[in-house]
Parts: C-alpha cells; sequence; structure tokens
C-alpha cells in the first residue's frame, strides 16, 4: 500500500506524523492490543519491538489501514485513518515482512507496474520509477528477471517499492529479514536516507542491533500492550543495560 506523488497532501507540518490513542483490537474474545498509546514525530524513525505475539504486526496492520480498530483512535498528521482511509493511503506505504514481487516480470517492468497505480501520467510514471531505480540500485540486474534475483536484490527492490513514491509514513516490518550483512547495511543506509528527507518511519524488527543503529525511538509492547518507550539511550540506562538487546530482556521477561 503506498500513495502517489502526483497527489497533494493536505497533512499540516505541526501534527504527529502519526498519533496512537488507547488503540484496541480483538479477535473475537482474544485482545491483541489493549490499549496501545504512542506518537510518532514527523521525520523520526520510530521502532515498535516486543516478542512473537506481542501485537506489533496487529499494530502496523491498523496503522496501515489493512485491519479494522475496534476502539481507540488512530491519527496520521492528524487524519482520523477510520474515518478517512482513502486520505491516509495517499500519504502512506506499507512493506510487511513476506512481502513479495512479481517473479515473470523484469525488475524495471515491477516498479512500472506499481507506478501506474498511483500516477495518470506518462511522466508521473517516470518519475516514480527513476526514483525506484535509484534506490534499488541494482545496476543493469534491474532488466532481468525478478525469479533470477537474490534474497538481498529481490528486497532491496521491494524497498524501492515501498519507498519511490516518497510517503510521508513508511511503515517497514522487518526490514532486513534473512538478509546478510552488507544487504542489510545497505537497506538500512537507504530508509535513514529516506528519513533524512522527512520520511516518518515505523519499524518493526526482532533484530535489535537495527533497531538500536536505526531508530530515534523505540516502544516494547508484549502481550499487546506499550511496557516501555524512550530513546535507546534512556532505555539503556534506566534499565543499566548495555545495548538494547538486554532491555528486551529484562522489559519482556
Amino acid at each position: 500500500m503506498s500513495t502517489s506523488t502526483d497527489q497533494t497532501s493536505s497533512v499540516l507540518a505541526d501534527e504527529p506524523a502519526l498519533e496512537v490513542v488507547n488503540l484496541i483490537k480483538d479477535y473475537g474474545k482474544f485482545r491483541a492490543l489493549k490499549g496501545i498509546s504512542f506518537t510518532v514525530d514527523d521525520g523520526e524513525v520510530f521502532g515498535l519491538i516486543g516478542p512473537n505475539g506481542a501485537g506489533k504486526t496487529t499494530a502496523l496492520r491498523i496503522i496501515s489501514t489493512i485491519l479494522r480498530i475496534t476502539s481507540g483512535h488512530v491519527r496520521m498528521f492528524g487524519t482520523d485513518i477510520a474515518e478517512r482511509p482513502h486520505e491516509a493511503r495517499k500519504i502512506l506505504s506499507y512493506l510487511p515482512e513476506d512481502a513479495g514481487a512479481y517473479k515473470n516480470l523484469t525488475g524495471n517492468e515491477y516498479l512500472v507496474f506499481i507506478a501506474r497505480f498511483f500516477s495518470q501520467s506518462r511522466e508521473g510514471v517516470r518519475r516514480i520509477v527513476s526514483k525506484g531505480v535509484e534506490i534499488a540500485d541494482l545496476g543493469d540486474r534491474m532488466d532481468d528477471k525478478v525469479d533470477t534475483y537474490s534474497k538481498g536484490m529481490a528486497r532491496r527492490l521491494l524497498v524501492a517499492r515501498a519507498l519511490m513514491i516518497e510517503p510521508r509514513v513508511a511503515i517497514l516490518d522487518e526490514l532486513t529479514s534473512g538478509l546478510d550483512v552488507i544487504n542489510a547495511q545497505e537497506i538500512r543506509k537507504i530508509v535513514k536516507d529516506s528519513a533524512r528527507r522527512r520520511t516518518t518511519v515505523l519499524l518493526s524488527s526482532h533484530n535489535m542491533l537495527e533497531v538500536e543503529l536505526m531508530c530515534d525511538r523505540i516502544a516494547l509492547i508484549n502481550d499487546g500492550e506499550i511496557v516501555e518507550i524512550g530513546t535507546p539511550a534512556e532505555l539503556k540506562a534506566k534499565h543499566g543495560a548495555q545495548n538494547i538487546e538486554e532491555v528486551f530482556m529484562k522489559v519482556v521477561s
């Protein structure tokens, strides 16, 4: 899910990028989210981390307007996403952990295919694809079919797809899962560069080193509740920990 660079957003610069207020999500009798609240500032890289089953992916899917809210509110630059989901979708991009590209297309063809959802003009498509090619940085391999790509190359293409439309909010789930160190570092740099251009990033990852390296602030979620929130430095100082992995273990256990 992404946004068009052809559409003009009505967001206000002084609004938080994201405001999550007492968010509850029920699946039948099971309460996956138990009233979580947090804000994300414009241009911030914000981490939402926790153990499996803690509610991270549910929260990301709600914020991405894929799942309905049971109660509570999520506002994106002041827009209530439950009341106006189409407005939110104009300014956000969501990259799930299990995202895939069409393997029978070349890298270029895939970016063109996606870009046509977000621009009706030839020049608009060209501009979006040009940005995607720059982000992916796959050189001549952009002319090869996706089914010939390594996992790292495919993930770079998907990150390019998510960021090429220059969203105001990018929601990234397990950004570098399964990638080698070199590919992971390169993809992190791509995302950090986008954040410097005022793309707000909501990041979820099981890689605590990645979280510590990338995030301005972190929220730890456990059993559907936010149990800690702060900068990496604040959390490490509070729990007498050397790294965020130690904080995670202390808080979750």
